[in-house]
C-alpha cells in the first residue's frame, strides 16, 4: 500500500442522529445548528486549512453515508443515541468495510450503542448509566497519547450523563483517558481500537443535556483523535461477503 498523499487536507465526515436537536426545544437552544454542526465547528476550527470537514444526517438519502461520501472520507465521527434500530444495515456494512479498508471512526458518547460500534467490537457494548448532572472528572492515563496532546489533567465537567463499568467492551488497545464521578463511579471514557487497517476512538462525555460539545478541552481531544485516526496509508477495498477465508485472503493480496 502507498502512502497517503499528505500534500491535501485530511477530510472529515461528522455524522450526526439529529433526532433530540428537532423534538427537543433544550438541546436545539443548546445547538442551533446541531450537535453535528458543534463538532465539525470545532474541528474544523482548531484544525484549520489542513482539514475538510462536511457534515451527514439519519434524515439524509442513505443516511448521508453514500458509497461515494466514504470513500472521500478518510475519518468520520459518529453520534447517535435515540434511533440507532433506524441505522440502514447496509449503511452499517458498508461503514464497516471502510473502516477495515483503512477510514477511521471517532465514536461519541451513546454511540456505543451503535450499529456500526459494536459491530466493530463484536460484543454488546453496553454500560451503567445515571444522568443526575453530577461533575465528571476526566483523567490522563497515557499523557504521551497524541490524543491526550494539551489536554488537561483532568478535563473538568460540572455536569454530565454518568457512564460507569462494566463496560462491555473488548479490552482496548490503548486507554487513553478514564473518568470519575461524584457518585463514586468510574468510566474507561476514552478508548482505541485498530479493526483491520482502520483505527477507532471511542470517548464517552457528551450527552445532548449538556453544552458538552461547546467545551474547549473536549473539542481538543475530539479533534486529537481525528488527526490520530486518520489513515497513514492509501485505503484499500475490502473484499464483501467472500465464499471463504481462502478467498478474502487471495482477493485482498491481488
Amino acid at each position: 500500500m502507498s502512502e497517503r498523499d499528505l500534500r491535501r487536507p485530511l477530510r472529515v465526515t461528522v455524522w450526526g442522529e439529529n433526532v433530540h436537536e428537532q423534538t427537543e426545544d433544550d438541546v436545539r437552544a443548546r445547538y442551533p445548528q446541531g450537535m453535528h454542526g458543534a463538532i465539525a465547528d470545532a474541528i474544523a476550527g482548531l484544525l484549520g486549512d489542513g482539514v475538510r470537514v462536511a457534515t451527514a444526517t439519519l434524515q439524509e438519502p442513505e443516511h448521508g453515508l453514500t458509497q461515494a461520501v466514504l470513500d472521500d472520507t478518510d475519518v468520520l465521527t459518529w453520534w447517535g443515541h435515540a434511533a440507532h434500530d433506524e441505522v440502514d444495515d447496509v449503511v452499517v456494512e458498508r461503514v464497516h468495510d471502510a473502516v477495515l479498508g483503512g477510514m477511521g471512526l471517532v465514536a461519541l458518547h451513546s454511540a456505543h450503542y451503535a450499529k456500526i460500534f459494536r459491530r466493530l467490537l463484536g460484543t454488546s457494548c453496553s454500560l451503567r448509566w445515571r444522568n443526575d448532572g453530577e461533575r465528571e472528572l476526566v483523567w490522563t492515563v497515557d499523557p504521551a497519547h497524541p490524543i491526550a496532546a494539551g489536554i488537561p489533567h483532568p478535563i473538568v465537567l460540572d455536569a454530565q450523563e454518568m457512564y460507569g463499568e462494566h463496560f462491555d467492551i473488548p479490552a482496548p488497545d490503548e486507554l487513553v483517558f478514564v473518568s470519575a464521578f461524584a457518585g463514586g463511579e468510574v468510566f474507561r471514557s476514552g478508548c482505541c481500537f485498530r479493526r483491520g487497517a482502520g483505527r477507532i476512538f471511542y470517548f464517552s462525555p457528551g450527552d445532548q443535556d449538556y453544552p458538552i460539545y461547546h467545551h474547549a478541552d473536549i473539542q481538543r481531544v475530539i479533534a486529537n483523535a481525528v488527526r490520530w485516526a486518520a489513515p497513514s496509508v492509501q485505503r484499500r477495498a475490502v473484499p464483501g461477503s467472500p465464499e471463504s477465508p481462502r478467498g478474502w485472503f487471495e482477493a485482498a493480496h491481488r
